[in-house]
Formats: C-alpha cells, sequence, structure tokens
C-alpha cells in the first residue's frame, strides 16, 4: 500500500507561466522548478513577445528537460496588464491535450523557491478537499528584509496559483481583464470552493509587485480591477484609505480611487455576472459592518 506522501506525489500538475523580457530572472525560476522533488507532467513557458534573451534562455533548458516547453507569440510593442496575462495562460493552456490533470498551476517567471515548494502545496490540497485555489506566500526583499506580501486571508497572489482541476472548470477558468486573480478566487468561494495563501510555504518575488508597469500605473489599474470585479464602492474607499499609512502612500491611494472613478464614469462592462457581483457587495459589505466574510 502507497504511503500517505507517495500518495501526494502522485498528484499530476501542469504549470504555465507568461514571460515578457524576463532574462533577468527566468533563470532562478527555471532552477527553482527543475530541482522539483514533484516535477509537473508539463511546464510551458509562454514567451510574450520578449525582445531580451528570454526564448532563448527556455530553449536551453528544455534541451535537458523534456517537460519544459516554449510557446512563443507575438510581441504586441507593449504590457497587457491582467488581459496580456491570462492570454498567455490561454495560449499555454490550449496545448494542453489531455484535461485529466490534478492541478494547474499558473507561476511568474521571476520567483526562487525550495525544491519541496510545490510538494508542499499539493500536500494542503491532499489534506483539505474543499481547497479550490492555493498558493505559497510571496515575499519581497525590502531593505535587505525578506517582507511578506499583505493581502485579505482568501486571496492567493497572482504570481503564484495553483487551481484543483474541478475548481478550475466550476469557474470556467480565467477571465483576461484586470483583477482577473481576485475574479477567479471570489467566484470559486460563491460555488463553494475555500482558497488561501499557504503561510508555510514560502516563496520569493525577485521583482516587487507593480516595479514592471511602475507603482502609478499598477495602482490605478488596482482601481480599475476592483471596478471591473464588482467592488462595492464604499469598500473601495475604505481600501483607498487605509493605504494612506502604508507604502506607497499617497501614490497608492490616489491611484485606486483614480482607477476605479475613472471606470465608474466611463461605466465600463463589469466582468463579473450579476451573481457574483451580488455575491461580492454583500461580502464586502460584511467586513465593513464587522459581519462573517470572506474579507477577514
Amino acid at each position: 500500500m502507497p504511503s500517505e506522501s507517495d500518495q501526494r506525489n502522485d498528484q499530476r500538475y501542469i504549470v504555465i507561466t507568461p514571460a515578457r523580457n524576463e532574462a533577468a530572472n527566468l533563470g532562478a525560476t527555471i532552477e527553482s522548478m527543475q530541482k522539483q522533488t514533484v516535477p509537473p507532467l508539463a511546464w510551458y513557458i509562454v514567451d510574450d513577445g520578449s525582445t531580451d534573451e528570454t526564448p532563448d534562455m527556455v530553449r536551453a533548458a528544455a534541451v535537458d528537460t523534456p517537460w519544459i516547453h516554449l510557446v512563443q507569440r507575438d510581441d504586441r510593442g507593449f504590457r497587457a496588464a491582467g488581459g496580456g496575462v491570462v492570454e498567455a495562460v490561454q495560449a499555454g493552456y490550449n496545448l494542453i491535450e489531455d484535461h485529466s490533470w490534478d492541478y494547474l498551476v499558473k507561476l511568474d517567471a521571476d520567483l526562487r523557491f525550495d525544491e519541496d515548494y510545490f510538494a508542499s502545496c499539493l500536500g494542503a490540497f491532499a489534506d483539505d478537499d474543499s481547497l479550490g485555489i492555493a498558493g505559497g506566500t510571496v515575499y519581497n526583499l525590502e531593505n535587505g528584509l525578506r517582507v511578506a506580501e499583505p493581502h485579505p486571508s482568501f486571496h492567493v497572489r497572482g504570481a503564484t496559483k495553483i487551481y484543483r482541476n474541478a475548481c478550475w472548470f466550476a469557474i470556467g477558468g480565467l477571465v483576461a481583464a484586470p483583477g482577473w486573480d481576485t475574479i477567479d478566487e471570489l467566484s470559486a468561494n460563491m460555488h463553494g470552493w475555500s482558497t488561501r495563501t499557504l503561510t508555510d510555504v514560502p516563496i520569493d518575488q525577485l521583482r516587487t509587485t507593480g516595479d514592471a508597469a511602475g507603482q502609478w500605473s499598477n495602482w490605478v489599474k488596482n482601481g480599475r480591477a476592483a471596478y471591473l470585479a464588482g467592488y462595492h464602492p464604499m469598500f473601495l474607499v475604505a481600501r483607498a484609505a487605509k493605504r494612506l499609512v502604508q507604502s506607497p502612500y499617497f501614490v497608492a491611494t490616489v491611484g485606486l480611487l483614480w482607477g476605479y472613478g475613472r471606470s465608474a464614469v466611463r461605466r465600463e462592462p463589469r466582468q463579473v455576472d450579476a451573481e457574483l457581483e451580488s455575491y461580492v457587495k454583500k461580502q464586502q459589505w460584511n467586513r465593513l459592518m464587522g459581519k462573517e466574510t470572506i474579507w477577514r
């Protein structure tokens, strides 16, 4: 009879990594993946129009690692926040011929993690049948110290997301828009799945969230993403006010309000249906009222 450890290691997972001009960091991610005690069935690295050595690095790694596959997309000429990432993930997903995998992973190209990272994550899924989406705790290097990124307890950072097969199909995959990495979790929770960051499984991010686009653009994007995800306006205001005492202070607060308000004025189409929008607003109102909510 196989041991509990063997049963966990038998879980099959596929990884998809969007990468655009990531030559400076991709080597660390490739090395981390190659050292995993539980390797994936396949790892699709989607070169999203890089103009640096990113695709060459993937080709070189694939020579000795048969489960690494390079997928190339044309250069659109710019980074497309949110939607571009999901389009790249979809490009890799379209190449999966057998959908009997147990877990699908979206993994960024600027991460470093221990050799037992995926073994630990899969163990958490094995221990909790209700767990639909999970990932490790993302750490950034700030003033020489490793600092964990703060987030609501139900949120899993977009840099490292693992989807259980049944949950993935229940939510219908990812929405190609800013806020995709919150919409997926809100939908999962509405469908009865739990989602959470694994606090005892660290993963290092080699570039701070938002640095690629700039902090102002990043927070404007976050405000727009909140609108598209159906956020309650009072919840967004409360979130923006909280950012006044957190770095990057003024930039984050004004960016959030500007991004949300501009989308509201333009009446951009929400990226969630009426049922999910109602669920989101109820959960956020409960948080404002101090009631039970996924925003704990």
